[in-house]
């Protein structure tokens, strides 16, 4: 699957990395691909914004929220009609994700924002993978199925238009992992008997 990680950073190097050694071809996108000191993993490239955006099918959003409106403005058309899993977080505002800024033909799904990096990076605990909640349109499940399973996480759907719902998971991590103080290595896991 062609996949573009909009945004170099900690997540999207994680993410974009992790893809590439599954076997995905990725393209990160960057608004300096010439200078961008990124390690791209074999499978991987660097290009501009605008060419990793007409090379995917996926696109993943791994750049900070603030900067979603921008993009949006800069390559609206590119984005509509594509698969687009947000991985975002507005930290401080009232609401966490980014869809609003979004072009409204977009397929929007929501999912890797419910955790820490270093737990994308190193999915595996004691007992197995963490697991990943995500939403997206119900034809769009089995593609972002297969992109959870790319980055080496357990996928947990929880039905179409959900982000406000993954976002209350992302506040529950916070709260844990940061306002108790127990550290980014946690993840949640579904017990089911």
């Amino acid at each position: 699957m062609e996949v573009a990680v909009i945004g170099t950073g900690f997540i999207g190097g994680i993410l974009g990395n992790a893809l590439a050694r599954s076997g995905h071809a990725v393209t990160f996108g960057s608004h300096h691909p010439e200078s961008d000191e990124l390690d791209v993993a074999p499978g991987a490239s660097l290009a501009s914004v605008a060419d990793a955006l007409n090379r995917a099918e996926v696109v993943i959003l791994a750049l900070p929220g603030s900067a979603v409106t921008a993009l949006s403005g800069d390559h609206g058309p590119a984005l509509e009609g594509k698969l687009v899993i947000d991985a975002t977080n507005r930290m401080g505002e009232a609401v966490a994700n980014s869809r609003a800024a979004l072009p409204p033909a977009v397929r929007y799904a929501r999912a890797f924002n419910t955790m820490g990096g270093e737990n994308m990076a190193e999915p595996m605990f004691a007992d197995g993978p963490a697991d990943l909640f995500f939403s997206a349109p119900e034809d769009d499940r089995p593609v972002v199925e297969e992109v959870v399973h790319g980055v080496g996480l357990r996928p947990v759907y929880v039905g179409a238009d959900q982000e406000e719902l993954i976002d209350s998971v992302f506040r529950l991590w916070i709260a844990l992992a940061i306002g108790q103080r127990r550290g980014r290595r946690l993840a949640f896991r579904v017990l089911q008997g």
